[in-house]
């Protein structure tokens, strides 16, 4: 059972000793040279009615960001065998749509599921909170996990979102889990929160009936005209300890170094991975956000010996 102050009592840890109870745990469900390249796509952009503080597709601010429609299929599928070709074993699609609706885009993204399935991908969706039955059928159409971030604490996400709720975020991963389809969520650092909401974060995630198969460590990229577009960047050794917390916290589990890996040098990236970090983002982009340059991460991988092939 993890409670908060046994989660303290782990992340507090000296870090060099933390570092290494990581790697151990790590080595022993992992092997270390495998590194999980996903490739994200923004299917359907910006023109979102939430409130998130954080995101650049909210209609609720002036980012730049112009709302385009849902792709067609062909074109996604296209993008998938392309992020397949560059060695990307996961191909991710995110709508900014506050919720799932029935209709003829939902049927879009059944079909475009179906399609990346069956080039041999795994495959996720973020598309917002869901019912039971929208989740049983994109299980039915060979969806392998469903992206549905908590973001940060139960405390503290009333200061980030007041659009949706916690618990509206929870059922929709209690939808996903009955559905038996994989759980990706995690949370984004550097929003203005303690380090114990950070903690409470990976305490909500322990909670689930199911693990999570994949967590996403998010570093806040700051937006121009969002709230939070002035944010200060997160400590570097902080963003360590949270990784190796995880780690010792979901020894089975992805961990995924996602957002904020532009502002990151080499040496954190890697002392990430010796943290148990196991999988990024592969591509010049994270839906709107910036991200390392594909032949930058393939240098890095290389260096770390990660076969790329």
């Amino acid at each position: 059972m993890w409670t908060l102050d046994r989660i303290r009592s782990v992340y507090n840890r000296p870090l060099l000793d933390l570092v290494y109870e990581a790697h151990r745990v790590f080595r022993q469900h992992h092997d270390p040279r495998d590194i999980q390249r996903c490739t994200l796509l923004s299917i359907k952009t910006g023109g979102c009615p939430e409130d998130c503080a954080y995101c650049a597709q909210s209609a609720r601010y002036e980012t730049g960001i112009r709302a385009t429609p849902l792709m067609d299929v062909a074109d996604v599928v296209a993008r998938a065998r392309a992020a397949k070709e560059r060695g990307a074993t996961r191909f991710c699609m995110g709508a900014a749509w506050r919720e799932v609706r029935e209709g003829p885009q939902f049927e879009a993204v059944l079909e475009m599921v179906r399609q990346v399935a069956a080039l041999g991908m795994e495959v996720c969706v973020t598309l917002g909170m869901l019912t039971e039955e929208q989740a049983r059928r994109l299980k039915d159409a060979g969806l392998t996990a469903y992206n549905h971030n908590l973001d940060t604490s139960p405390e503290f996400y009333s200061r980030i979102i007041t659009t949706r709720s916690y618990e509206d975020r929870l059922r929709t991963l209690r939808a996903v889990a009955r559905a038996g389809i994989a759980i990706c969520c995690g949370g984004i650092i550097g929003m203005g929160e303690s380090v114990d909401d950070r903690l409470r974060l990976l305490e909500e995630l322990s909670k689930l009936e199911v693990p999570p198969e994949s967590i996403p460590i998010n570093c806040l990229v700051p937006i121009p005209g969002t709230p939070l577009a002035d944010a200060p960047p997160v400590d570097p050794l902080e963003l360590v300890r949270l990784i190796a917390t995880t780690r010792i916290m979901f020894p089975k589990s992805r961990v995924r170094l996602s957002a904020g890996r532009t502002n990151m040098s080499k040496e954190l990236q890697v002392l990430c991975f010796l943290a148990g970090a196991n999988s990024i983002f592969y591509g010049d982009k994270l839906l709107t956000a910036p991200n390392p340059d594909e032949s930058e991460d393939a240098r890095l991988l290389r260096e770390l010996g990660v076969p790329l092939s």
